[in-house]
């Protein structure tokens, strides 16, 4: 039976193995053989950072550059998820700064990361880093930097104790985060192992949140036994865990901050979603992107905010037009997006009439629009005017079977009517009878069906 040692060295090791670089954490501390710390309360490695800074931003001016460093390492507030927020905003969408050119100010951002090129990173595995905060020395196991930034947190527990399993990794986590809270200002993912069973979540998710991740291709399920393994190849590889960080993490608003990070199975249903959706949008494209089965439980309404959340951004601003032919269904749905605004980069309108709807499709770009399907029926005896022939608009149905939407004889013709070029995509927890050929003839065929 391996000890707690052994594990952080096999940790380490594939860690390695997916082109993490590794340095003892007492090598970086203010007195270690190559220190990248003044202080053991420093939680970033600075120079790291300002160094990631410089190379993905060759174009901003120095002083502009430096400015993005002091933003980054700036607390907001005395709160810690306040604080995470803004910096995971920081993360995702860049830093706004301001500089003099040729007698004019100009704006521009300042990137944290290259999502496009993930080998453009440094990605920094180190064990065993010493952090002292308000009177309170601790030392987690396993601390992933990207860019300098502590973004990943793994607390691996003693296989051979009975009583260190991973809930006491993960109660170890929230000892962690009050009393060394600044490590946690930087935060994305927190995992908690004992060396073969591995479980991740967030700031905020309780111990019943914390998942495992069972896939390392996105096509074969594992069985439990090494969910250390296959999270590390699955979720921690260079190219995932950017794409996790960059489209796959919500805080949901409500009275308190919720974040939320994608299970294993909504990260690769969307990801399929999302490269079937622009193959049928394409010129040549059939505009039908398909129907996503999901079985109860799989948490759809988040599937369907990653995906529109991913949308908004690979499209280059599409409008997204969200059906439902319920209004409780729309309410619903609604509700979630509404807490997901930040992830959408927009705020959800919702078209309470049938003149509502037309004004709101009748825009250049953009826009996330919930509306039932009723509110595609024409006036009595007149065609449904059209509202938009733009291809990159996106509509996205709700329980598309063929129970639900008539779709072929009624209410689909009225939406070609309106939309002639928008391309379509179902999402069901239904699965399509052998039979029933019209919901494949609108959406096309299953893009994932073993969610």
């Amino acid at each position: 039976m391996l000890n707690e040692d052994q594990v952080e060295q096999a940790t380490l090791s594939l860690l390695k193995e997916l082109n993490y670089n590794y340095i003892p954490g007492p090598d970086l501390a203010p007195e270690g053989i190559s220190p990248e710390r003044e202080l053991y309360s420093d939680v970033v490695l600075t120079q790291r950072l300002r160094k990631a800074i410089n190379k993905l931003n060759p174009n901003i001016p120095p002083s502009a550059r430096e400015e993005a460093v002091k933003k980054v390492l700036r607390s907001k507030s005395n709160d810690l998820l306040s604080n995470n927020l803004h910096f995971h905003q920081l993360l995702v969408n860049g830093i706004d700064v301001e500089y003099r050119e040729n007698d004019t100010i100009r704006g521009n951002k300042v990137y944290l990361l290259d999502t496009q090129n993930p080998s453009n990173n440094d990605f920094l595995a180190v064990n065993q880093f010493t952090i002292i905060e308000d009177n309170h020395n601790r030392r987690p196991d396993i601390i992933l930097f990207i860019n300098g930034l502590p973004l990943v947190v793994i607390e691996l527990k003693n296989p051979a104790d009975e009583k260190a399993t991973l809930k006491t990794g993960f109660k170890q986590l929230q000892t962690y985060k009050a009393e060394i809270p600044s490590l946690f200002q930087f935060n994305e993912i927190l995992i908690t192992s004992d060396g073969m069973k591995a479980k991740a979540g967030t700031l905020t998710s309780s111990w019943e949140r914390f998942m495992p991740w069972k896939t390392i291709d996105g096509k074969t399920i594992t069985d439990d036994t090494f969910q250390l393994e296959v999270m590390l190849r699955g979720m921690l590889n260079p190219d995932v865990i950017l794409d996790l960080i960059k489209h796959f993490i919500i805080f949901e608003r409500e009275k308190d901050i919720k974040k939320k990070l994608a299970a294993y199975h909504q990260y690769h249903a969307v990801n399929s979603a999302v490269d079937a959706t622009i193959e049928a949008s394409q010129p040549d494209g059939d505009r039908k992107c398909g129907v996503v089965w999901h079985t109860q439980g799989s948490g759809k309404s988040l599937i369907m905010a990653f995906y529109s959340g991913k949308l908004v951004l690979e499209m280059e601003n599409p409008t997204i037009v969200v059906l439902t032919d319920r209004n409780d269904l729309d309410d619903q749905l609604f509700g979630t997006f509404v807490k997901s605004k930040d992830l959408l980069r927009q705020e959800p309108q919702q078209a309470d009439s049938r003149d509502k709807l037309q004004e709101l499709l009748k825009v250049v770009s953009g826009g996330i629009v919930f509306t039932t399907i009723q509110k595609f029926l024409p006036e009595k005896d007149t065609k449904y005017p059209m509202l938009s022939d733009r291809t990159n608009i996106v509509v996205i149905a709700d329980e598309a079977h063929r129970s639900q939407y008539e779709f072929i004889d009624g209410f689909a013709r009225h939406m070609r009517d309106a939309l002639p070029n928008a391309s379509y995509i179902g999402f069901t927890g239904t699965p399509i009878e052998l039979g029933d050929k019209n919901t494949i003839q609108v959406f096309g065929d299953y893009i994932v069906y073993t969610i």
